[in-house]
């Protein structure tokens, strides 16, 4: 096997090196249905040899969109990939309209869906596309099933004309364009290319911790963001087994079947994952509730690499026992790793995921570099709770003089779609501009301190960075959500979500009000009393400028469907900002 160059070669090297029986995993009505490395390159291959008879060329454009990750979307992924044509994924969870804005933006020609839902958003705007056909994976009546191109494709007669487009395909070639789903404005089409995402993983994969045939992941994060892609093609490389779960909401039931040793996560996951546990534990009574707390606070103390020494690791194996072995066995009971990307993780998560044996490797990274710019590895020293790891190989960070992280590497776009101008305006020479505030210390850990266009200056003339305030905040469990305003205002306030299922859990307790609704947690005088006493320890931590002088409570939770976020759980400040205008000219007297 040639070196991997090309996105279509990773099976063809999982091929050669490890030969799986069990590649790729999906569960089918209740089953578990594994497809092996030669199978997953046969249908891929029949793919490709369809995708010619219905006169696919080079370059030409084919979505694909999922509701979750299935096995399918891997092997239209290589069939596409291999004619030198470009897979364009598409979110699920955006509106119609956004639908038919990638497509039409895109020129995609052919479009694959998962299933009934995404297929009628598709068909409520394919008229005014460029799409020839839809096919679904799941059976549908009425939409041509994606098997259809396996018997097209069972003729091998044109397989030279496939290997011949594959032999054509340069490393430096698009290989997809992935629309970002943006915080405001129209998603942007950002351009990667085989060396893009190519150099990306085989950096990536020197980080991975556990590697080789018997070791198994669940992949639930959604395939079509460029994090968990990368991710999966990483996992390919180095001979895993890639189980994908059903559904966030099956997480746990997935965990306790698949027994993963490894996963890709979010920090809302962990928090929702350690907020059920603390619920559980808070239930118990008498020793047991005692153990409980102190597990956790042994937890929060822990420092990686024994620096907290002999007494505190001794502390620790009697935790381990009686506690943190039990939380290992609620989550399959062989993870020992899990990489967070896409928000910053609160510290404090990540020193009790790391004292129970399950070691959180935060990384950092954009769509623009494919996206990998740096991760955490707890071999070696390259672990340090609060950064987001150290530089991959061949990856340059840079910090400018304003505080902005630069990147520089083969992972850098191309650029984004049509739009040589957006492009111009991130670029300076061959360093991409992330938007985002750092520093790296001296060990060459970066740590990410803000996002640059959030910065915000009060009427005083003093800079706010509002996440260092929203993640301190949203360590506490009473919430959910926390956006930080005040720009050109006299003072720093916030719109605050509750995390209703925990204060709906508080008041049945404390009070006996059972089932309170949003609206009624919202409004309860109790309630923001609570929160404030939260939101003053959060300030003791900031300068008197940059402290939160008034807050309201939001009767909604914050969703992708409902606008208040992107789909990958990004705020989107300025229709948050606009969706809660009564609530800001209140806290700022204006109403």
């Amino acid at each position: 096997m040639q070196n991997v160059t090309r996105l279509f070669d990773f099976p063809y090297y999982q091929l050669e090196k490890y030969n799986l029986e069990k590649s790729l995993i999906t569960k089918y009505n209740g089953e578990w249905l594994a497809t092996s490395t030669k199978d997953y390159i046969d249908r891929a291959n029949e793919v490709s040899r369809a995708l010619l008879r219905l006169g696919v060329k080079k370059d030409d454009k084919i979505a694909i969109i999922s509701s979750t990750n299935r096995t399918e979307w891997n092997i239209m992924d290589i069939g596409i990939l291999q004619l030198g044509a470009q897979n364009i994924p598409i979110y699920p969870t955006i509106c119609a309209e956004d639908y038919a804005y990638v497509l039409n933006h895109s020129e995609s020609i052919y479009c694959f869906v998962s299933d009934v839902e995404v297929l009628e958003k598709v068909k409520k705007v394919q008229s005014t596309t460029q799409l020839k056909e839809v096919y679904s994976f799941d059976q549908i009546d009425g939409c041509k099933h994606y098997s259809e191109l396996f018997e097209l494709g069972k003729d091998d007669s044109n397989q030279n004309e496939v290997q011949k487009r594959m032999d054509d395909v340069q490393p430096t070639d698009l290989a997809t364009i992935i629309y970002t789903s943006g915080t405001t404005g129209k998603p942007k089409g950002v351009m990667l290319s085989h060396k893009n995402i190519t150099s990306n993983a085989l950096a990536g994969a020197k980080r991975l911790p556990i590697t080789g045939s018997g070791t198994r992941i669940l992949s639930f994060l959604p395939i079509c963001h460029i994090f968990e892609r990368v991710l999966i093609y990483i996992y390919q490389y180095s001979g895993t087994s890639v189980y994908y779960a059903e559904g966030l909401d099956k997480i746990g039931d997935n965990l306790k079947e698949v027994h993963p040793h490894l996963m890709s996560v979010v920090p809302r996951l962990l928090e929702k994952l350690f907020d059920k546990i603390f619920a559980k534990g808070a239930e118990l009574t008498g020793l047991k509730k005692k153990l409980f707390y102190w597990a956790v606070e042994i937890g929060e103390q822990w420092e990686p690499y024994g620096k907290n020494g002999w007494w505190y690791g001794f502390k620790l194996s009697i935790v381990d026992k009686l506690i943190f072995s039990k939380w290992r066995e609620a989550l399959g009971g062989e993870l020992s790793t899990m990489v967070s990307g896409s928000a910053a993780l609160q510290p404090r998560l990540g020193r009790i995921f790391g004292a129970a044996g399950m070691h959180v490797m935060e990384g950092y990274g954009l769509t623009e570099t494919s996206p990998i710019v740096s991760v955490g590895m707890y071999a070696n020293n390259m672990y340090q709770v609060g950064a987001v790891g150290k530089a991959i190989e061949h990856v340059e960070i840079k910090i400018a003089e304003d505080g902005e992280v630069l990147v520089k590497g083969p992972n850098v776009m191309l650029g984004y779609y049509k739009d040589p101008e957006k492009t111009n305006q991130v670029m300076t020479g061959d360093y991409f501009h992330t938007g985002d505030k750092g520093e790296v210390d001296n060990d060459g850990f970066l740590k990410i301190t803000g996002r640059k266009k959030e910065m915000f200056k009060t009427s005083g003339g003093k800079y706010v960075i509002p996440t260092l305030l929203e993640n301190e905040l949203k360590q506490s469990r009473f919430i959910e959500q926390v956006m930080v305003v005040g720009e050109g205002e006299k003072m720093p306030a916030a719109f605050i979500q509750p995390n209703f299922e925990f204060v709906q859990e508080w008041l049945a307790k404390k009070n006996n009000v059972i089932g309170a609704t949003p609206s009624e947690i919202a409004s309860s005088q109790e309630v923001i009393e609570r929160i404030q006493q939260e939101l003053d320890k959060c300030n003791e931590h900031f300068g008197k400028w940059e402290r939160i002088k008034v807050f309201r409570l939001t009767k909604e939770a914050w969703t992708p469907e409902a606008g208040h976020l992107t789909p990958t759980m990004k705020m989107k400040r300025a229709i948050i900002k606009e969706m809660y205008i009564d609530l800001y000219n209140d806290m700022y007297g204006r109403s």
